[in-house]
């Protein structure tokens, strides 16, 4: 729908100072950024320095561990799976590497770990390739300008970002891997945006010290994801299952991961896949609606993989911290929850209040950003309304055109022009309204630069695992992410495999101990998981948005 008569009057309002703020963005007297002292403080109004939004662990290798409920309610609860019922005698599926996932972290892997020789196989919960890299709109960092950026100054803005919370070889082996990463990606086809003379455009995220966010246009992601998806399933060597999540880990007699039960969706039956290795690219858990916020996230990202890694014995890190994208959209309800990439600011687009004031610098760190919405919209008191009695604030794209050119915003970010067009708004000339919207798990599963995790012959790689970002990522390294360390994990795999693997009878014994962890410490409620799917149906769960009653079948 089209903004209703009570918005554009707030419109107006924007319109009115949006000439006084391009001058001083053309003059360099931008709104200054925050001192550390003033961040720090900025951020007690952070959804994550909510103390009522977490508790502790009470069972599994990191009990004690404050974080979100929605996240403890998943590891407090008992598998889905009956592990009498599950016959592990005679595999369905035996491989060399078996991969959990397969958005952009899965597939890397798959690609690399089938260039080292290993046979593949990989599993998806959906469809090949629906996963958050779709989603990822804004582009990916790497420092390839030669003496003007190095992975030096890409490591310290990682750092500083995260707030130099960090596992500093994970950053290390992430900012020195990028520019191959990028090259990787260019020459299997990926169509980044460049200049006429072939040389890649690059931008400035908040929170970087030099321009290395390389982009697609406002659909990064989905063309990253397009390459990798068609580059593997070109490839005959790598087999794929789709609808087929897997729902636990299965280790063998010596301790080792050794493949996974995975469930069928369409014909309700469990699968066993027999593995001499597995990697854990399971991805986010948007889908979980922490403390109520809508997400930029797909449909299956409900934190399946640390689910299964954890009851397995593997620690967690970092989940205390969520990543709440600064510009989600607001309204049209339509469009709820939808990201708005992170390159709108980085163009030239300020963030306003209902007075058309500039609150906050665009190019702060997207925690600070987040932050500094919701003290607008809620102890200052200057959030614009919406009809369903939400509040946000504008983000002004019409700014670009006056900073950029007519046609800027079209040609720059069609995704999202073409999206609003359906509702009947022009973002070349209309302010966007936006507010903080659940957008990425900063922590997740423990593991190192070489992609292990502390269970021999399970590897992890993208948004499941944890360390990278320490607690708050910068934007494009997440894409960054994915790539890099799913083509470490596709290689270590591969070559784990080859060393030769200790075999040994399968075993789900872990999962019996955990339900008994579960039932002895009082906090069983009844629930199971993983989830695998959110369910809006219910009204009971509608509220949380959490669906952790369903079991499913055994067959």
């Amino acid at each position: 729908m089209p903004y209703p008569p009570q918005l554009e009057e707030l419109i107006k309002v924007v319109e009115k100072t949006r000439e006084e703020r391009v001058a001083r963005k053309k003059e360099g007297k931008e709104v200054p950024f925050l001192s550390l002292d003033d961040r720090k403080k900025r951020l007690d109004y952070h959804p994550d320095f909510k103390e009522e939004g977490r508790r502790a662990l009470t069972v599994g290798p990191s009990k004690g561990y404050k974080i979100a409920h929605e996240m403890a309610d998943l590891l407090e609860a008992k598998s889905r799976v009956d592990p009498a019922a599950i016959d592990l005698s005679n595999p369905d599926i035996d491989t060399d590497v078996l991969i959990l996932g397969a958005g952009g972290a899965g597939t890397s892997a798959a690609l690399l770990a089938q260039e080292a020789g290993a046979k593949v196989t990989m599993v998806t919960k959906l469809r090949h390739g629906d996963a958050n890299t779709m989603m990822a709109e804004g582009g990916i960092q790497a420092a390839t300008k030669g003496e003007k950026d190095s992975p030096y100054y890409h490591y310290l803005d990682v750092m500083g970002g995260g707030h130099f919370t960090n596992v500093p070889e994970l950053v290390e082996a992430l900012v020195t891997n990028a520019p191959s990463a990028i090259h990787w990606m260019e020459n299997m086809g990926v169509n980044f945006s460049k200049f006429p003379d072939g040389r890649l455009k690059t931008m400035h995220g908040g929170g970087t010290s030099r321009k290395r966010m390389h982009y697609a246009a406002d659909i990064s992601g989905a063309e990253i994801m397009r390459v990798l998806r068609d580059e593997a399933r070109n490839r005959t060597a790598i087999d794929i299952v789709e609808f087929s999540p897997a729902v636990e880990l299965i280790l063998n007699e010596h301790g080792h991961c050794a493949g996974a039960v995975l469930y069928n969706m369409e014909t309700e039956e469990y699968v066993v896949a027999k593995a001499k290795a597995v990697v854990m690219s399971t991805g986010g858990s948007g889908r979980l609606h922490i403390q109520g916020f809508m997400t930029t996230n797909h449909y299956g990202a409900t934190a399946d993989g640390i689910v299964m890694a954890y009851r397995a014995g593997i620690e967690v890190s970092f989940l205390h911290t969520v990543q709440y994208h600064p510009t989600g959209i607001v309204f049209p309800e339509q469009a709820e929850g939808i990201l708005l990439t992170e390159k709108f600011r980085g163009s030239g687009a300020n963030l306003v209040n209902i007075d058309g004031e500039q609150f906050v610098n665009e190019r702060e760190p997207r925690d600070i950003e987040a932050a500094s919405i919701v003290l607008e919209c809620t102890e200052r008191g200057k959030g614009v309304p919406t009809p369903t009695g939400k509040a946000g604030v504008w983000l002004d794209s019409p700014m670009i055109e006056m900073l950029a050119g007519e046609g800027t915003v079209k040609r720059e970010f069609p995704g999202k022009f073409i999206l609003y067009k359906r509702f009947g708004i022009d973002i070349s000339k209309q302010p966007m309204l936006i507010y903080p919207t659940l957008h990425y798990q900063n922590g997740g599963i423990n593991f190192n630069p070489e992609a292990q995790t502390a269970i021999p012959g399970l590897f992890a790689a993208g948004e499941v695992a944890g360390g990278i970002h320490g607690q708050n990522r910068l934007m494009g390294n997440s894409l960054l992410d994915i790539v890099v360390f799913g083509r470490i994990a596709g290689k270590t795999a591969a070559d784990y495999v080859a060393n030769g693997v200790k075999d040994g009878a399968l075993s789900l014994e872990h999962v019996t101990k955990y339900n008994q962890d579960v039932a002895d410490s009082g906090v069983d409620q009844g629930r199971v998981s993983p989830m695998l799917l959110p369910d809006y149906t219910d009204p009971k769960v509608r509220e949380r948005q959490l669906t952790a009653n369903y079991v499913g079948t055994v067959r």
